[in-house]
């Protein structure tokens, strides 16, 4: 009680600004509770926005940027990014994991704010297990991005900052699906996201193709976060690349790019 009293801590408060998802806003509103889950209710606990604090001001504005890509060819799906966390002008770290695997046959890239991905990655983690634990399967991709969608969508307006890219397979094949913080929602074929991802999409336009191989569509986004990382200044040092297939995903050893633009020109000069 007196550590409360000292950092105004209020029980009230606290209980205000988290509430409870009932399963009808994920709709299943046949079901109050789980069939297998030996009467565990099918509800999910989401944190949200205080009304009585108002946010903290910050000293100076701080842009973030990124570069994150996910396509799908004939092999699967694969996933990259660059490893860079950028706060304004300044390189806040410089080895950042912006992706991250939720089971085996699903990883998620993220860009926005940093504490805003990770807070909403661990909490689609858990709902993803739990629903797993209960159902003895796992959630569809499109199941997993609409259940990230109806969590995100009460925050539509404030300063929650995520736009996460669902990789993965499931029975239904390779699926890419793009969420962002309002809610939306779109599935299609290749996204990119982040302030690199102009000139991601420039080298994915030009090479992409159904039929590439897996070395050859990892070739590929490689390339496209190395010309990012060349041309947008919050972007950079290295790149992570996964591979989604039908047994599971593979991650492929880090590479740092830093210098790979001027090993490019001098294998240029030495044609």
């Amino acid at each position: 009680m007196a550590l409360e009293e000292i950092c105004g801590f209020s029980v009230e408060a606290s209980t205000a600004s988290h509430r409870t998802i009932d399963c009808d806003d994920f709709g299943l509103k046949r079901l109050s509770k789980s069939e297998r889950s030996g009467g565990i209710p099918l509800r999910f606990f989401l944190p949200a926005p205080s009304v009585r604090s108002a946010p903290a001001q910050r000293p100076f504005p701080l842009s973030h940027g990124t570069t994150t890509l996910g396509f799908v060819f004939q092999d699967g799906v694969v996933a990259a990014a660059d490893t860079r966390a950028s706060a304004g002008g300044l390189v806040a770290c410089p080895a950042v994991s912006k992706i991250t695997p939720l089971h085996s046959h699903l990883v998620v890239t993220s860009s926005g704010s940093g504490a805003d991905c990770m807070l909403w990655e661990r909490i689609l983690s858990r709902e993803v297990r739990l629903y797993q634990l209960r159902h003895k399967r796992r959630l569809s991709i499109r199941g997993t991005a609409k259940l990230l969608s109806f969590m995100l969508h009460p925050f539509k307006g404030t300063d929650v900052c995520v736009a996460l890219t669902l990789c993965g397979w499931d029975l239904g094949g390779p699926q890419v699906i793009y969420v962002c913080s309002d809610g939306s929602r779109l599935q299609g074929e290749v996204f990119s996201v982040g302030s690199g991802s102009p000139y991601a999409y420039g080298v994915l336009d030009r090479d992409l193709r159904w039929n590439l191989s897996g070395e050859e569509a990892m070739a590929l986004a490689r390339e496209a976060v190395f010309r990012a990382t060349h041309r947008d200044a919050y972007s950079g040092n290295s790149v992570d690349l996964f591979h989604i297939t039908a047994q599971g995903w593979s991650r492929r050893r880090r590479e740092d790019l830093r210098e790979e633009y001027y090993k490019d020109m001098e294998k240029k000069k030495n044609k």
